[in-house]
């Protein structure tokens, strides 16, 4: 059996969050080729603005090494973070972000800003960007059909 790729997990992640009904978005820290953490939204279930899926993968990643300092990890997210989660991502010095899906909205390593792009920050992590992106992004684009689905059907009742 074909081990799955860390952004799979990943995207299970999100599957996991979408099936909570959080918004779709997961993530894996994987160091020296295994999985640390791994988790998907939790904003709505925690009632937490900052439980994002990259948030709470840091935490995890950072109690599972026993350090502050995530230096050897790389972070697979669905989709591209926001300027909250690549703050963290640089406080925890993360080595390298792949990412799925573009956000046109709130991007923060590119489609807005570029926080990793940023000369006077004190860490540069590596960027891919669009890995299974179509996978992901269609993940992101059916939950919000369906939602807005399911809005319009509210305002029946």
């Amino acid at each position: 059996m074909k081990k799955p790729s860390f952004m799979t997990i990943a995207l299970e992640e999100a599957r996991a969050a979408a099936a909570r009904g959080e918004v779709p978005v997961g993530c894996a820290i994987v160091c020296n080729g295994e999985v640390v953490a791994r988790a998907g939204n939790r904003t709505i279930a925690d009632k937490d603005p900052t439980a994002h899926a990259e948030l709470l993968a840091i935490r995890q990643a950072a109690a599972s090494l026993a350090s502050e300092r995530l230096t050897d990890c790389d972070l697979y997210v669905t989709l591209e973070p926001c300027a909250m989660c690549v703050g963290a991502m640089l406080h925890a010095r993360i080595a390298r972000l792949i990412y799925g899906a573009a956000d046109p909205k709130t991007g923060a390593c590119g489609s807005v800003v570029d926080l990793f792009a940023e000369r006077r920050q004190n860490h540069h992590a590596e960027v891919t960007a669009g890995v299974l992106a179509e996978e992901c992004g269609s993940m992101l684009s059916a939950f919000f059909a369906a939602r807005r689905s399911r809005k319009g059907n509210d305002a029946e009742d």
